[in-house]
């Protein structure tokens, strides 16, 4: 990684000259590949409120290690986040309510409880930066847990890819070919719930749904195989992470927000292209 940094560093870029947007530059190139490869399974499954979930869940998970006394937050937000993901599958899987009540019930009250848990003594102002997050703060190690992340979702990705698609198709006809359901399904909400989490501090609780699902939708709205979905989504997702990066460094504003709202143009210029090919 340090050998990357210091090829990028003799490269005639203005914003390259700090090592602060390096880093933030090869998180952009470990995210956007991973917040889209999940994003086309998230968004054809309807799940953009689930990822929404997962995230404001990040809340309560910051809590419990306080609580415990953890230095480092991360580890109960990944254990909590895995938790929530499973439990939300499995309400869900009793169709007792609407899959957007139940995720709404759940988030809500994640949300609530870890801003609860924060908040006590006045400590919630110390932990506010999450919800926005700082993709100028990674360092060394952040961009390593990403790395390995990756690589263990691409991995995975390329061994229940298929039995997953048929999934997303219908649940009944992958069940009488032999899929077990409820194990992808909860392999799948699993990868969704680590991405978010080791996500989190770079991107921001506010805007990690936006950038799972927006390059995902705008590819679905151009787009009409699988193979080309998942390659389309993958420019998007660098192509509107790098835009916004460099916008947010020469207008000085919040990369997060920028690198969502590039996302939303690409939405916004793709819909009506999908309508007229429709």
């Amino acid at each position: 990684m340090q050998v990357i940094e210091q090829w990028l560093g003799l490269l005639p870029i203005s914003m390259f000259r700090y090592e602060f947007m390096i880093h933030a530059f090869l998180a952009v190139l470990l995210i956007a590949p991973l917040f889209a490869l999940l994003g086309t399974m998230a968004v054809n499954n309807k799940m953009a409120f689930f990822s929404d979930a997962l995230g404001h869940s990040a809340f309560t998970g910051i809590g419990i290690g306080v609580l415990l006394g953890l230095d480092q937050p991360l580890f109960s937000m990944l254990a909590f986040g895995i938790l929530l993901s499973l439990w939300i599958t499995r309400v869900k899987s009793a169709n007792l309510a609407s899959s957007d009540t139940i995720i709404s019930v759940f988030s809500s009250a994640a949300m609530a409880l870890g801003i609860v848990i924060l908040s006590g003594n006045g400590g919630f102002a110390k932990y506010s930066s999450y919800l926005v997050g700082d993709i100028l703060t990674v360092h060394h190690q952040d961009l390593l847990l990403l790395f390995v992340v990756l690589i263990a979702v691409y991995v995975l990705w390329r061994q229940i890819y298929n039995r997953l698609l048929l999934l997303s198709i219908n649940r009944s006809l992958a069940a009488s070919r032999g899929v077990n359901v409820v194990l992808l399904e909860n392999i799948f909400v699993v990868m969704v719930a680590v991405a978010v989490m080791v996500s989190i501090r770079a991107i921001g609780i506010l805007m990690i749904n936006s950038l799972l699902i927006l390059p995902a939708a705008a590819a679905r709205n151009i787009t009409y195989s699988a193979r080309r979905y998942h390659w389309v989504t993958t420019a998007f997702g660098l192509g509107s992470a790098l835009a916004g990066l460099v916008i947010s460094y020469y207008a000085n504003t919040s990369a997060g927000a920028t690198m969502v709202l590039a996302a939303a143009v690409l939405f916004l210029i793709t819909y009506p292209i999908g309508k007229r090919m429709k």
